[in-house]
């Protein structure tokens, strides 16, 4: 695939905002796909489709009902609106997060698709933010929404396992499309809540050497 032709496609958002009185940090990606509103609404809600681009999904696929990606999150759905919208709890760790997916027809045959992720912000904490920034669930995103693409566009319709996920990630075309995923962060960071350009890129470059075992580039080298 064109890694640098993907990472552009998407548009990458950050602000802050308040839910239940608490701070958050609002993050989003989206991106414009050749396909019908109705085909891009059914890759993303049923659990046939789910795991061709993203993870095997179990439970009750309804508003109000529990699900589960395998191995990853789960969460009630909170709203369904089809085809235009969704939203449902991220639970992980312990914690909860929001996500919001939105379809926007463009036309006929395009459709634009925004997914909103929002966090606490006493939940993430200040020097956790500092450490690893958006680039630590941006680049998941990412290669969700990246997902989503090679299936609406190229067909992908056999099952990814996680074996194949984990072994995609590790290989050089895995390792440039995150490397370049958190460079692009790096950049929302900073043109979206005003980071410092040096503060961010460091951000960006620990959840790189997270994701893939590498040193941070300004890492002292091995004695």
């Amino acid at each position: 695939m064109d890694i640098e032709a993907q990472l552009d496609a998407v548009d990458r958002g950050l602000t802050t905002g308040t839910r239940d009185g608490e701070g958050t940090y609002v993050q989003t990606v989206a991106q414009t796909y050749p396909a019908p509103i109705d085909d891009v609404w059914d890759a993303l809600t049923s659990a046939e489709r789910i795991p061709r681009w993203f993870l095997p999904v179990e439970g009750e696929l309804r508003q109000g009902g529990r699900y589960q990606l395998v191995g990853n999150a789960g969460g009630t759905i909170e709203s369904c609106d089809a085809p235009n919208a969704f939203a449902v709890t991220w639970e992980y760790g312990g914690g909860v997060t929001w996500l919001t997916v939105r379809l926007s027809e463009i036309d006929a045959g395009h459709t634009r698709v925004e997914l909103e992720h929002v966090a606490p912000s006493v939940e993430i904490g200040a020097e956790m933010w500092e450490q690893f920034g958006p680039s630590a669930t941006g680049i998941g995103w990412d290669q969700a929404i990246m997902g989503l693409a090679l299936h609406l566009t190229d067909g992908a319709d056999a099952e990814i396992t996680p074996d194949q996920g984990a072994e995609w990630s590790m290989s050089d075309e895995g390792v440039a499309f995150m490397r370049g995923s958190a460079d692009r962060w790096a950049a929302a960071h900073v043109a979206g809540l005003g980071a410092d350009p040096e503060v961010a890129r460091r951000a960006a470059d620990t959840t790189f050497a997270m994701y893939t075992g590498a040193a941070p580039a300004d890492a002292p080298p091995e004695s």
